[in-house]
């Protein structure tokens, strides 16, 4: 496997686009496999993600000029009342976004020779199972906000699902409804049905429940993105974990160019990514326990531990850091018993 510089990307987002480039960067030639799927019309790009994309791309400028919220409103608990809480991120929509991020064009290697292949978006190869906790979808609706105050966020808990509010102007937003059709939240809704109205019919509906692939990885390819793992939007930074699973899936494929060891490698990046999908099982977990309202969130929760479980079990022993990350590149860490 020394030597390898030819890598076929299959999939289209943020993972494909920061792959693409840090491969490039790498000297590696890249067929970049783009994939035909609904764009989500506006997601929030937290500022932990925002300096992410800043460092791998190398430009400041990237997210200056697009629409700021600085707050995030919360009714989450049973019976107490809304909180107001700092909240760094920019509304943008994703095609939008991954205009920013497109890779520029570069020498195009053949895709039946490429020695790597990095999935970002479905369908996976034939062997690969993906395993869902839970069992909730999401749709988007556009609103016309009826107060233009500061913009925030805002997110409410009701008895069947939760509302999302996203703004993108001091006057337009999305709505997400998670659990229900918007119409049967918002006739419960105590905070987010006073600051909108409806302007347009839903989209369509898509999984909000987390999902992860398994292989996640084996000799010759990789699942990065939503390929390989998919969040729940209360807890998950999804921009932020695709942008830090294509460095760690680059690094991969340049450790292994390098002539590293790829059981070793791929065994960090699994155990990688797995510990990091338990921990957002966890963040979920004990949102929705302090959310819970009845049937809809017990079943959810029950869901939730059934993946931590199925992640414990993964892990295993297997749970060892043998690299770190020095910048865009793995370093081997030496076993205690060598130093």
């Amino acid at each position: 496997m020394a030597n390898v510089r030819l890598s076929t990307i299959r999939g289209t987002g943020v993972a494909a686009s920061c792959c693409a480039h840090l491969l490039e960067a790498a000297g590696f030639r890249v067929n970049l496999a783009e994939s035909q799927r609904p764009r989500i019309p506006a997601i929030l790009v937290s500022e932990a993600a925002q300096a992410l994309l800043r460092d791998v791309y190398g430009r400041t400028e990237l997210f200056e000029g697009l629409f700021h919220i600085d707050r995030r409103i919360v009714a989450w608990e049973p019976e107490s009342p809304p909180v107001t809480l700092p909240h760094q991120a920019v509304a943008i929509s994703e095609e939008a976004l991954l205009e920013l991020l497109r890779p520029t064009a570069g020498e195009t290697a053949p895709a039946d020779l490429a020695d790597w292949t990095l999935y970002t978006s479905r369908p996976l190869p034939w062997l690969v199972e993906q395993h869902r906790f839970g069992s909730r979808t999401a749709s988007l609706v556009p609103v016309d906000l009826k107060d233009a105050g500061p913009p925030a966020c805002c997110i409410e808990a009701l008895e069947c699902g939760w509302l999302f509010l996203i703004p993108t102007s001091p006057a337009l937003g999305w709505l997400i409804s998670i659990g229900s059709p918007y119409e049967v939240l918002l006739a419960e809704s105590r905070l987010i049905a006073d600051q909108v109205n409806v302007s347009g019919p839903a989209g369509a509906t898509f999984p909000a429940y987390p999902a992860i692939a398994d292989p996640l990885c084996v000799p010759r390819w990789l699942a990065c993105g939503a390929a390989a793992m998919s969040f729940d939007p209360l807890c998950g930074d999804g921009t932020g974990n695709a942008v830090r699973e294509a460095i760690l899936a680059s690094a991969v494929i340049r450790a292994a160019s390098e002539g590293g060891d790829v059981e070793r490698l791929l065994s960090h990046y699994r155990a990688r990514l797995t510990a990091g999908f338990l921990r957002h099982l966890e963040l979920c977990r004990g949102f929705y326990i302090s959310g819970n309202r009845g049937p809809w969130w017990e079943r959810e929760i029950a869901s939730l531990e059934e993946g931590m479980a199925w992640c414990r079990q993964a892990l295993g022993a297997g749970n060892v850091n043998h690299y770190r990350l020095s910048g865009f590149q793995l370093q081997a860490i030496r076993p205690s018993h060598d130093r």
